[in-house]
């Protein structure tokens, strides 16, 4: 069973006790039990249980997925994964409200495939896991979230990794790279500061705008007309 953790520290233990058969008492297994029930999806995925990644052995590759909050709630998401030291999310994790869509990063590393294995034949052991939670209201988002209300975290989602060949077009690859272009769009629409659209204000009670111009205009037109009426 493999150890899940985020990207920001140590994979945390499976089970309150260190490990899957430590002393958790009845909270562990009413959340097994909980675990082993069909929930209601709180998020709806898009790819809904893949991660696509150009095949590119060395380097640091990119996928996306689309995350959208579809039930009447709001709801907070994490992602964890089973490489924390080589892999990273962006966000790692957030709070959505109802109907609010995010198009989320995941950055991993790609080794050289072993044992003269073919490049896009070789498994990847690397996973991912979404888990969600339901919260009140729009609250600022922190990982302890998940820590104090451990009963009622759901998995929405296990995440497998396929490669794709980076250099033969595909429709999965194409639409990889579409939404890889909107997340860095919304990246960085977030990063500009919102446009101030309210009167500057200089000095005590002087505003500073297009009805001033247009005055200043409209006085020197009539100094130019006064003097050459004279």
């Amino acid at each position: 069973m493999p150890l899940w953790g985020t990207a920001s520290g140590p994979p945390p233990p499976l089970a309150e006790g260190g490990g899957p058969e430590g002393s958790g008492g009845s909270s562990s297994g009413a959340a097994a039990i909980r675990s082993l029930l069909p929930t209601r999806r709180r998020l709806r995925l898009d790819p809904p249980s893949k991660l696509y990644f150009p095949y590119e052995p060395g380097k640091q590759v990119r996928s996306a997925i689309r995350i959208k909050n579809v039930s009447k709630s709001h709801v907070a998401f994490k992602f964890q994964t089973t490489a924390p030291k080589s892999c990273f999310m962006r966000p790692p994790g957030g709070i959505l409200a109802p109907g609010e869509t995010i198009i989320a990063t995941v950055f991993k590393f790609v080794e050289h495939p072993e044992n003269n294995e073919k490049p896009l034949d070789q498994k990847c052991k690397v996973k991912f896991k979404i888990v969600s939670l339901k919260v009140k209201g729009p609250v600022e988002y922190v990982p302890e979230l998940f820590d104090e209300q451990k009963d009622q975290v759901a998995v929405e989602q296990i995440l497998r990794v396929v490669f794709l060949d980076a250099e033969r077009p595909s429709a999965q690859l194409d639409r990889l790279k579409r939404q890889l272009a909107e997340a860095e769009a919304a990246l960085e629409a977030r990063k500009k500061p919102p446009e101030d659209t309210s009167p500057r204000i200089v000095g005590e009670g002087l505003v500073i705008d297009e009805w001033k111009e247009r005055r200043e205009r409209y006085l020197a037109r009539q100094q130019i007309e006064g003097v050459d009426s004279v």
